[in-house]
């Protein structure tokens, strides 16, 4: 059986799942996985849920050949990191898009490792799809990005109504991906280092380096996006199944913009913590 995808790479099916979804549909109901205390909050912050939106690649991530003896970035290695990240969210807009929603919220970007195939990997986007229920503003603006796509924000339900409590808009999550391999030390210095406590300078300088890379890189999207500033973002580092000397050190967090260009961020109402369910 062959799986037809609509051009941006979204199988027919989902296609059709969601056209039963879009609001006004005689069987159409949402979809989400946020928590309870999240979807309450997202709705007090003035957005509905639309239905759970999801994007996935799977995709062969190969290896790169260079001197091991040097501090270095696998190019190529980071290329397919990022790209094959940008493929799933990029179906994940899409199927957003196809629901006519203003954004999706608490996005999670994962990676699984398949048994049929060492070098495989599916990345796979997934959040709730919003739509707002009035403009951020008076003049008949959007809460969709410069591009005129959906936001996508990571933050949590509860960090989601803070930030609309304090006059800012979610305009999409950026990342930078740097997979970088770590020079192994040569014997006789590793003999001199036991028993020491003594910085290692190379591995030190090899791990500065690459987190400055793919921070540069998160804040570069970021800028594309004319955004103020970013918020929520995490530092990952992964080995995935490159050994101990090659790691992926991956930056990502939420760009945001003031709603108002004469804004002054407001002091939240006092509401008492909910709990989880």
């Amino acid at each position: 059986m062959t799986v037809q995808t609509q051009p941006s790479g979204v199988p027919d099916d989902a296609m059709r799942r969601l056209a039963q979804m879009r609001p006004g549909q005689p069987t159409s109901l949402f979809t989400s996985d946020l928590s309870v205390n999240e979807f309450l909050l997202v709705r007090e912050a003035g957005f509905r849920p639309l239905g759970l939106v999801l994007g996935s690649s799977i995709y062969h991530v190969g290896i790169q050949f260079g001197r091991w003896s040097q501090n270095r970035e696998l190019d190529q290695l980071s290329q397919a990191m990022y790209h094959a990240r940008e493929l799933a969210m990029t179906r994940m807009e899409a199927e957003a898009d196809a629901l006519g929603a203003d954004g999706i919220v608490g996005v999670r970007l994962d990676i699984e490792f398949k048994e049929f195939g060492s070098e495989l990997a599916e990345f796979i986007a997934i959040g709730t799809a919003v739509k707002a229920d009035a403009p951020p503003d008076n003049d008949g603006g959007t809460w969709r990005n410069r591009h005129n796509q959906p936001f996508t924000s990571d933050l949590s339900g509860q960090d989601f109504w803070t930030l609309i409590q304090a006059g800012y808009a979610p305009l999409g999550m950026t990342m930078g991906t740097c997979v970088y391999h770590i020079a192994h030390q040569r014997f006789w210095q590793a003999m001199g280092n036991i028993g020491q406590n003594v910085e290692i300078p190379q591995y030190t300088e090899a791990l500065y380096d690459a987190r400055e890379l793919a921070m540069s890189r998160m804040q570069a999207e970021a800028e594309e996006l004319h955004a103020e500033g970013i918020v929520g973002v995490q530092m990952l580092s992964n080995t995935h199944r490159w050994g101990g000397h090659t790691t992926e050190f991956f930056a990502i967090g939420t760009a945001v913009r003031p709603l108002r260009a004469d804004h002054v961020i407001a002091k939240p109402q006092l509401v008492l913590p909910l709990t989880d369910r």
